[in-house]
């Protein structure tokens, strides 16, 4: 029996890079988690997979063709039907400056390649955990008033 959140493993991500062995050794690492993965190579690519499979976390690369990274998060971030989905920012970039525009972008957290496995799946699942207690909690709706 899995020891993964059934929540957890009942989510898409969706990779987006334009290397396909980074593609590939990403894909792999999220494997213990028994999430759906879908792959996106280029910026443009990238959008249309958001709109077709509305994935619950996105690791985007920075520097990809057609759109870069920073594009495409804040393309997303303004938009009302995705702005909830977490984006993991994942570059081979990693000056200061960098992170400071992922985060002014709007990306929820920042990965430096190469990648550490055990950090990226702690930072995935916990994403995931949170939007879906988000989406637990929306479901809900606005808590009644005190009745006191």
């Amino acid at each position: 029996m899995s020891t993964t959140p059934k929540q957890v493993s009942e989510s898409t991500v969706l990779i987006a890079d334009d290397n396909p062995q980074i593609l590939e050794l990403l894909e792999a690492y999220l494997e213990p988690l028994g999430v759906r993965v879908s792959l996106a190579a280029d910026g443009e690519a990238t959008l249309a997979a958001v709109e077709r499979d509305q994935p619950d976390l996105i690791l985007l690369d920075v520097m990809m063709p057609k759109r870069s990274g920073f594009e495409v998060c804040r393309l997303l971030k303004e938009d009302r039907r995705y702005r909830d989905i977490p984006i993991i920012m994942v570059t081979a970039l990693n000056e200061a400056g960098d992170i400071e525009r992922a985060r002014e972008c709007g990306a929820d957290d920042f990965l430096s390649k190469p990648v550490n496995k055990i950090e990226l799946l702690a930072r995935v699942q916990n994403l995931l955990k949170l939007r879906n207690l988000k989406r637990s909690l929306d479901r809900r709706g606005p808590k009644p008033p005190s009745t006191r």
